[in-house]
């Protein structure tokens, strides 16, 4: 990103020459000691945010005894490492993850001021907002399959509010021009990723699961139970549109036994044949087939607005470069992990990590990469 002078638009609290009255160096130290504390607080959200949580009630305290963690053992990085990444209350073993976070958290801080500080203050500021961001995201998503709303749309808003304050972020100086900018990448980010959401779901939107001759698979109340395998109901149902689909020479059904039906089920609806069956009511019934249809996902909604909320930030170039490299590494990634018998072709394996790892890589390097390979051609 080049180098773009002050002028009387910039807030006075982003104005280099304002940053510039200390050592460089002393805003170095400065962004590595608050990102290790920005990184304990990010450890809060990855751990309360899926889990539907307070980030601010209670206070910090240790996850197996409810120990409230006083100040002098809150104190980030030194705390875990002084404890040997135990509680100090019940000794029980505090996972190193949270260490991790917060030395991730301080490393990308520093990085950011490095690389941006020098040139604009207010861009470093906000890149380091972006990274905590894709901090949260990442680590939640790779537990439990989702990016929560307030990392995705909250980035959105905080995306496109930042793009006022700090029109730099898009190469100008000019607020408006900038806003533009945000509005036009936040668009293309879900727009582009959306179509291919629906273009994939189109093409690749069923898997088909061949079984053995009579075969029994289980419905029950909250997953699908194969021979070899289980499927809970919220991780294939994405949409109203989602149905489990099989033909069974058999279903047993609480109060009587059908044969030769064909079985549908929706998120809200369950169809036998020609019958027709409230899903919560059934809370278990069993089916004999030899081949049963999963829906299946290439991406979900949360990766859409995921990618919007880097649009607002990084413009419609972050995006398209996002995409494509993320597309790249993902799929090296999935093909390396079936390889080494780590995941099946078939298993979920979450997007929005390649996504940040992208769209980090474009943050500091993306620029020049697109020029170097444009410049080739």
């Amino acid at each position: 990103m080049e180098t773009i002078p002050s002028n009387p638009s910039i807030p006075s609290m982003f104005d280099p020459a304002y940053w510039a009255a200390v050592p460089f160096h002393f805003w170095s130290v400065v962004f590595f000691v608050f990102g290790s504390i920005v990184g304990s607080f990010l450890n809060v959200c990855i751990h309360r945010m899926p889990r539907g949580e307070s980030i601010v009630h209670p206070p910090s305290h240790c996850p197996h005894c409810n120990y409230h963690i006083p100040w002098f053992l809150n104190i980030p990085l030194f705390t875990w490492v002084f404890l040997q990444g135990k509680c100090a209350n019940c000794k029980a073993p505090i996972s190193i993850r949270y260490f991790l976070v917060e030395l991730l958290t301080a490393v990308c801080f520093l990085s950011c001021w490095l690389a941006f500080g020098a040139k604009h203050p207010g861009v470093a500021v906000v890149y380091c907002i972006v990274l905590a961001g894709f901090i949260v995201a990442t680590f939640i998503d790779i537990e439990f399959f989702i990016i929560p709303d307030e990392i995705t749309l909250g980035g959105v808003v905080v995306g496109f509010l930042c793009s006022f304050a700090v029109p730099q972020l898009h190469g100008t100086r000019i607020a408006a021009e900038a806003l533009r900018l945000s509005f036009f990448g936040i668009l293309c980010g879900a727009g582009l990723v959306y179509f291919i959401l629906r273009l994939a779901k189109l093409m690749f939107g069923r898997e088909k699961v061949p079984l053995p001759p009579g075969t029994k698979v289980i419905f029950e109340e909250e997953k699908l139970v194969l021979p070899d395998r289980e499927y809970p109901y919220d991780e294939i149902f994405y949409r109203k549109s989602d149905a489990v689909i099989l033909k069974a020479q058999e279903v047993l059904l609480p109060d009587r036994t059908l044969t030769n039906v064909p079985v549908k089920l929706t998120p809200h609806a369950l169809t036998i044949g020609e019958e027709s069956f409230d899903p919560a009511a059934i809370h278990h019934f069993e089916a004999i087939t030899d081949l049963v249809i999963l829906p299946r996902e290439g991406m979900g909604l949360g990766d859409v607005k995921f990618m919007a909320g880097i649009g607002a930030f990084l413009g419609w170039k972050g995006v398209f470069f996002s995409l494509m490299v993320s597309s790249a590494v993902g799929a090296v990634a999935g093909l390396t992990l079936v390889a080494l018998g780590k995941k099946e072709l078939s298993s979920k394996i979450p997007y929005g990590p390649y996504i940040a790892l992208a769209a980090t890589i474009y943050l500091f390097v993306g620029e020049k990469m697109l020029a170097w390979w444009l410049g080739r051609y």
